[in-house]
């Protein structure tokens, strides 16, 4: 009988070494991740690598984002402005040259809100997109308070003295009162203590001069003038008033009420008041 051969079961040498590098977990890791993983890259940085190729996916790209981009939902179709006056509006209008219909990803609304506030006119400015593709401007305009005569002609400040812009001439806003001077512009809050403390003489009022850039002269009509003094002025005119108030002070023929020392307030007379004064004293002492 012929006898039969068996194979032998043991697994060369070779096998037998793959087989335990398969149950290596990071050889199983690196077949199932890394190798799929480097040819995928190894042929997407040949296919770059290819310099029309390069280009063919950018242009994909970029119709892709304008395609999104230009959808109706993300088109803005104008811009409504509240808050601002006719003037304050226009000025807007024109700072912000939008050419609508404009995607609302070409906007960039913190920019331009920055661009609003830097409007003299404007304190703060709220940018949104509201529903029905509309650019929301909300404006908060600065309220003017006083007329400053400054090195640039007139000047309309806030109480914070900040200019909110140019006026051409004193009666286009004769409700206002004025401030004169150099350093006038950095003293608006005392201006306007001053200007309360000095309420009763608003119909005789004709602004505030301020002097050497450290105090402030009241001037009044009849060329009459308060002089105040450096420290503590809103007390000082407080007790001018007081006086006015009980003699009738300022209705008399006087040039200027000088408080700057105020231990010794000064008047100073005018020419016909000397002259009557020199009068009466010459009839008290017998002169002819």
């Amino acid at each position: 009988m012929q006898q039969m051969t068996r194979s032998d079961p043991a697994p060369s040498r070779l096998r037998y070494r793959i087989q335990r590098l398969m149950l290596t977990p990071l050889f199983r890791v690196f077949l199932r991740v890394g190798l799929p993983f480097a040819v995928t890259f190894g042929g997407a940085s040949l296919w770059f690598s290819m310099p029309d190729n390069r280009d063919a996916f950018l242009d994909l790209i970029i119709e892709a984002r304008s395609a999104v981009e230009q959808r109706p939902e993300f088109m803005v179709k104008l811009m409504a402005i509240d808050g601002a006056s006719d003037g304050v509006a226009a000025d807007i209008r024109t700072i912000l040259p939008v050419g609508f219909p404009v995607s609302s990803f070409g906007l960039d609304l913190d920019v331009m809100r920055d661009q609003v506030v830097a409007l003299d006119a404007v304190e703060s400015a709220r940018l949104r997109i509201r529903q029905g593709g509309v650019l929301q401007v909300d404006v908060d305009e600065r309220l003017p308070v006083v007329l400053w005569r400054g090195p640039e002609g007139l000047q309309l400040l806030d109480s914070s003295g900040v200019k909110v812009g140019p006026v051409q001439a004193r009666t286009d806003f004769p409700a206002l009162p004025l401030i004169v001077g150099r350093g006038a512009s950095k003293n608006v809050p005392e201006a306007l203590e001053l200007l309360a403390a000095a309420e009763p003489l608003w119909s005789r009022m004709r602004g505030l001069v301020r002097v050497g850039g450290r105090r402030w002269d009241l001037v009044l009509d009849r060329d009459q003038r308060i002089l105040l003094p450096e420290e503590d002025p809103v007390r000082a005119l407080e007790r001018a008033m007081a006086l006015d108030h009980a003699v009738d002070m300022l209705d008399r023929d006087l040039l200027s009420v000088d408080l700057r020392l105020p231990q010794r307030p000064t008047l100073r007379l005018t020419n016909n008041a000397q002259q009557e004064l020199w009068r009466i004293k010459a009839i008290e002492v017998g002169e002819p």
